[in-house]
């Protein structure tokens, strides 16, 4: 990671902090036009378009004025979304109670399933998969996401 990542990771922090939001993830990509950093913000209830839009002032304003990043590049800042990665433990932790989506390998095979994260440990993480209790080690998941369901968590005609 480039060093104006991590500045730029820190003054995104420090202006969340000022504004009440939390920092959920920065993206960033390579275009043609230039770098494009994607800012997403989080808070209790979701975040609104107008704080989206405040805080993508701001941090332009700072970013500008400090001058940090070298080439040319654009901002954009959103929420995650109600469908979000999980990538930190962080994530994680924010989405306990929820239903989740998850795929992991053990022993040579891939896995996946849906259910409701219960709980997050230093090591694992605990899927209660229609009753069936899974324990994931951390280093064996390969990709993450909350859900968005519209009624209980079924598959199948079951």
């Amino acid at each position: 990671m480039e060093y104006y990542r991590v500045q730029m990771e820190e003054l995104a922090r420090k202006i969340c902090a000022e504004m009440h939001l939390a920092l959920y993830d920065i993206g960033e990509i390579l275009s043609n036009k230039g770098r494009i950093f994607t800012v997403y913000l989080t808070k209790i209830g979701g975040v609104t378009l107008d704080e989206c839009a405040r805080f993508s002032r701001a941090l332009s304003e700072v970013l500008d004025e400090l001058d940090i990043i070298p080439d040319r590049y654009f901002l954009e800042v959103s929420s995650p979304g109600i469908e979000r990665p999980l990538k930190l433990k962080s994530h994680y932790v924010s989405a306990i109670n929820e239903k989740i989506a998850i795929q992991w390998s053990s022993d040579e095979k891939k896995h996946s399933t849906m259910g409701t994260l219960l709980e997050v440990n230093q090591d694992y993480i605990l899927v209660d998969d229609r009753g069936e209790m899974l324990e994931i080690p951390f280093k064996s998941i390969t990709r993450a996401k909350t859900l968005f369901l519209d009624g209980p968590l079924e598959r199948g005609d079951e």
